[in-house]
């Protein structure tokens, strides 16, 4: 299977509407964790992935503290050099081996960088990191300038190909960007957490900074099976039963606009999951979405959002719901097409 592309900003590299998130495959255990996982259902995952198209992978070395990157690291020993995908992968939280169950600490101190990006590199068994990103703003008083001189100088030793962030808001990567390029930016994006589209996603685009938005699916909300029962069938461990989403009163809300997408879906013969990262994609500057599987199947449900192109009046639809539902916050709709080159949307009320 042949799936579009996009530029990822300047630098260089190409890369599918769609990619493979490599969160839940860190498996349990840990502080967001997503319950047990099969490393060998992860790797059947991505190779299923790499078959309908998708050229890259993102992971992050605190998903399963280093298990994520590890079984990533599998799967590029089993795969030939044509097949290989891009990997992306994530520094700066730094986590405690004693109590695998604490929040990682939100660090960005040069030596911590390096240092973590040695280990990513070890664990994924390649000598150059595709994306390197910082995955949440330092929290123990590092000056972003003095992260993010750091991040520049992988570059510079071929450590890393393209340096990115994520859930930065846009005075820090502007801090960023006086150093040097910020390839991408990562944020949190969905029909249900839309705040990215109202300053960050048209700063990317205004200054040629590819965006890759995560958790399109709301983390499994808007997918067509999800229900209040399975919130309750969760694992013990799994970090979305201590989020606000799949909670009252926002759980019942949520699950409404996902059953708004329906009619949609079936117009276009398609899942209500392809619909969800098809309207993330729909928004300019939106370079790809990140979408996880734990199994192949799961794969096979939102693969078509690579390719879905809503209408005017999908879209319309689309933004009727959010308002009557009343779900998430954010800007509702976007109002130029990715040709048009536009970045305007609609507020939501």
């Amino acid at each position: 299977m042949t799936l579009p592309t996009r530029p990822l900003g300047t630098s260089g590299i190409d890369i599918t509407t769609v990619g493979f998130g490599a969160w839940a495959i860190g498996g349990g255990g840990w502080a967001f964790g997503w319950g047990p996982q099969d490393d060998a259902d992860s790797l059947a995952a991505m190779r299923h992935a790499l078959d309908l198209g998708i050229n890259w992978i993102d992971t992050a070395a605190v998903y399963g503290l280093g298990h994520s990157e590890e079984v990533v690291g599998r799967l590029l020993r089993q795969v030939g050099p044509a097949e290989r995908p891009l990997v992306f992968t994530k520094c700066g939280l730094v986590w405690d081996d004693r109590d695998r169950m604490a929040e990682a600490n939100r660090i960005l101190r040069p030596e911590s960088i390096r240092k973590e990006c040695e280990a990513s590199l070890r664990r994924l068994g390649v000598e150059r990191i595709d994306l390197y990103q910082f995955h949440w703003p330092d929290e123990v008083g590092t000056p972003v300038e003095d992260s993010w001189a750091a991040m520049t100088r992988l570059v510079q030793q071929g450590k890393v190909r393209a340096a990115g962030v994520s859930n930065f808001d846009v005075p820090l990567v502007e801090r960023c960007e006086a150093i040097r390029h910020v390839d991408s930016l990562q944020p949190p994006f969905s029909l249900i957490r839309r705040e990215a589209a109202e300053r960050e996603i048209p700063w990317c685009h205004e200054h040629a900074t590819g965006v890759i938005a995560y958790s399109p699916m709301q983390s499994g909300i808007l997918t067509d099976g999800f229900s209040a029962a399975r919130v309750a069938a969760l694992a013990k461990d799994d970090w979305r039963r201590r989020s606000a989403e799949f909670q009252e009163p926002k759980l019942s809300r949520n699950l409404a606009l996902r059953d708004a997408l329906r009619p949609i879906a079936r117009r276009h013969g398609s899942t209500v999951s392809a619909v969800a990262i098809a309207w993330a994609l729909a928004w300019p500057g939106v370079t790809g979405a990140i979408v996880g599987a734990r199994t192949p199947a799961q794969v096979d449900g939102w693969i078509r959002g690579a390719t879905l192109e809503l209408t005017a009046a999908d879209l319309d639809e689309i933004a009727t719901a959010i308002t009557r539902t009343g779900a998430g916050s954010g800007p509702i709709r976007p109002v130029a097409s990715r040709a048009g080159g536009g970045g305007a949307f609609v507020r939501g009320s």
